[in-house]
């Protein structure tokens, strides 16, 4: 096992932690949006961290492609 095994496998713990805070992100907009009852902006800075966080994870994914410490597996390829 190579030092790239260890980064690769670093990278996708990162990946799956960075998609679990964009869906925590998401749950707390739900949450705010009920208990506010729009008297508040917290649900709309939820969910402006939310497309900001999916925005970086986006560039994660395309990034570890790039590297090559992603391997995307084909589907749709003829």
């Amino acid at each position: 096992m190579g030092r790239n095994d260890h980064v690769e496998t670093i990278y996708k713990y990162a990946l799956v932690i960075m998609l679990l805070v964009v869906l925590f992100n998401l749950g707390q907009a739900l949450f705010f949006m009920m208990t506010d009852k729009g008297q508040s902006k917290r649900t709309v800075w939820a969910l402006t961290r939310r497309i900001g966080l999916s925005l970086v994870l986006i560039a994660m994914v395309a990034l570890g492609i790039f590297m090559g410490w992603l391997h995307p597996h084909g589907v749709g390829q003829f």
